[in-house]
């Protein structure tokens, strides 16, 4: 039975229900879905990612929550279990996506518009440019620092993108300090907009400690965001591989 009325409890999935031509179907998002911004205006919103209003969420009668294995509480998917029918994607590469789209072009009664984006997908993972041996350090926040391990997406990305992930000995989100980046030398750093919101003064502060590392501030969605997110993002990926390489 086809969807009809669907809630989102992740900002990325927001965003590809909106490109699988959903509209009036989708009846309540989190805060945190900023796309597109007409949805972010006009729906009614859940709670957090991490916060979700089980209560709001009854109110709205879905019959479809869309959820995430790592950006939504264990706990609370269970509650939304008693609701109503949960899918809980699982995306730990850009190719996870495919099966994403596909999946929720299926329950959602939009599979033509599905393939396409699928072949979309396919045609920007393809054409993602690589960098030639660089090692890089990706920091998602700061006091303290911390940054990607192996089992993440943005760790996925990073390779995709050629980038050797300093941390890829580690798992989920370890911490790190400028001395251990100091011992590491990578040859970038790469500060995301997403969660910590880097700015050139946080370079500038880095940069005195380590001299020979370029320093890039990178869109945080393109790295970490799923679904079709990298179907936008694939030219200015390319571009920032350019210059990094340059």
């Amino acid at each position: 039975m086809t969807a009809t009325r669907i809630i989102s409890t992740v900002p990325s999935q927001t965003e590809l229900l909106y490109d699988l031509g959903l509209g009036d179907a989708v009846v309540g998002i989190t805060k945190f879905c900023v796309h597109p911004q007409s949805w972010f205006k006009s729906k009614t919103r859940i709670g957090g990612t991490k916060t979700l209003d089980i209560e709001k969420i009854k109110s709205l009668q879905p019959d479809l929550i869309i959820a995430n294995k790592e950006e939504n509480i264990k706990e609370q998917i269970e509650a939304l279990h008693e609701v109503c029918q949960v899918y809980v994607s699982d995306i730990k590469t850009p190719e996870d996506n495919l099966q994403l789209i596909k999946d929720l072009g299926e329950k959602t009664g939009t599979r033509v518009s599905a393939i396409k984006l699928t072949s979309q997908l396919q045609s920007a993972i393809f054409s993602l440019s690589k960098a030639q041996q660089l090692s890089a350090v990706y920091l998602i926040w700061r006091d303290p620092y911390m940054t990607v391990g192996h089992d993440t997406y943005i760790h996925a990305m990073m390779q995709k993108c050629g980038l050797q992930n300093c941390f890829e000995t580690k798992s989920r989100y370890p911490e790190t300090t400028i001395q251990h980046l100091k011992e590491l030398q990578p040859d970038c750093i790469l500060l995301s907009s997403e969660p910590y919101p880097f700015k050139e003064k946080h370079i500038e502060e880095l940069h005195q400690h380590l001299p020979a590392s370029k320093f890039f501030l990178v869109d945080g969605e393109a790295f970490s965001w799923y679904g079709t997110r990298l179907i936008k993002t694939v030219s200015y990926l390319n571009q920032l591989i350019i210059d990094l390489s340059s």
